[in-house]
């Protein structure tokens, strides 16, 4: 009988302890497929949204991690100065660019968003390294960076135009 108890005693505390790690710190991976041009889709489903999004899943007390792929129309939001690019007719990129900068950063400060930006896509807009910000990573290409995050289980969700 001693040994009922002590068996069921145990199982109770592995089944508390399964139970506890599950609900304690899950982590939810995304991969975000950056292509759009347009400033407010860009701040309505990649600024907005992440930090609402990172809010719901830690009031579930799990985990939201979050990378951006940068390709298509998108670099222009990485650029530190986007006066001395390809996009200095953009008035309004060019009005709201510091607001956008601050609140990139914070992404990336605040709520641990990693950025990654498509090489190929930089080189034919001559984008070089230093015009871009210092805490967005050059990948060879999206497709691996969408590849990549995908084989490590993060859900793609696509933000074109």
């Amino acid at each position: 009988m001693k040994r009922v108890i002590l068996l069921l005693t145990l199982l109770s505390f592995s089944l508390l302890a399964n139970d506890s790690n599950s609900t304690q710190e899950q982590t939810i991976k995304v991969v975000y497929d950056l292509t759009t041009n347009n400033l407010k889709n860009f701040e309505r489903k990649i600024l907005k949204a992440i930090v609402a999004n990172k809010a719901h899943y830690e009031a579930s007390l799990k985990e939201l991690e979050v990378t951006v792929v940068i390709h298509g129309g998108a670099y222009k939001f990485f650029l530190i100065n986007p006066k001395d690019s390809i996009y200095y007719k953009e008035s309004n990129l060019i009005k709201t660019h510091n607001d956008l900068a601050k609140r990139i950063k914070s992404m990336v400060e605040n709520y641990e968003v990693e950025f990654l930006i498509c090489e190929i896509g930089m080189k034919k807009r001559k984008i070089k390294k230093s015009d871009i910000y210092p805490f967005v990573k050059i990948i060879p290409n999206s497709m691996i960076g969408l590849i990549d995050k995908q084989n490590e289980g993060y859900a793609y969700l696509p933000v074109g135009d």
